[in-house]
C-alpha cells in the first residue's frame, strides 16, 4: 500500500509540474504548432532514457525506478494529449501541420530515449 501511494503521490507531482510548464510555454509561444506538449513530452522521454540505463546499469534501485518512471514520468508526460492536438489540427484542415507534429513527436521522443540512455552508458564506461 505504501508504494502505491508513493506512486501517486509521485504522479501527482509530476501532472502539477506538467501544469505549469504547460502554463509558461502557452503564455509566450501562440502558433499552431502545440510547442509546450512537445517540449514535455522531449523531456519526459529524455529522463526516461536516463532512468532506464540507470535501472539497468543497477545505480538506481527498482522503487526508485518506479516513483520516478511510473510515478512522476507518467504524471508529467501526455502522449493522450499529443494525439487529441494531432486530431484537432486535422480537424482544421491543417494537414501538413498535423503530419509534421505526427512526425516529430513519434521521431524526436525516440531519439531522446536514445540520447538520455547513450548519456548514463557514456558514465558506465
Amino acid at each position: 500500500m505504501t508504494t502505491f501511494l508513493a506512486v501517486a503521490a509521485c504522479g501527482g507531482i509530476g501532472a502539477v509540474t506538467r501544469f505549469v510548464l504547460n502554463t509558461s510555454i502557452q503564455r509566450w509561444w501562440n502558433r499552431a504548432f502545440p510547442m509546450s506538449t512537445f517540449v514535455i513530452n522531449v523531456i519526459a522521454t529524455f529522463c526516461a532514457g536516463i532512468a532506464a540505463a540507470a535501472f539497468a546499469y543497477q545505480t538506481v534501485d527498482h522503487y526508485t525506478y518506479l516513483l520516478f518512471v511510473t510515478g512522476f514520468l507518467g504524471g508529467f508526460s501526455t502522449f493522450s494529449t499529443a494525439i487529441n492536438e494531432m486530431v484537432s489540427l486535422a480537424r482544421k484542415e491543417r494537414f501538413g501541420m498535423a503530419a509534421l507534429y505526427c512526425t516529430l513527436t513519434i521521431g524526436v521522443p525516440l531519439l531522446c530515449v536514445a540520447a538520455g540512455w547513450e548519456l548514463i552508458a557514456l558514465t558506465q564506461a
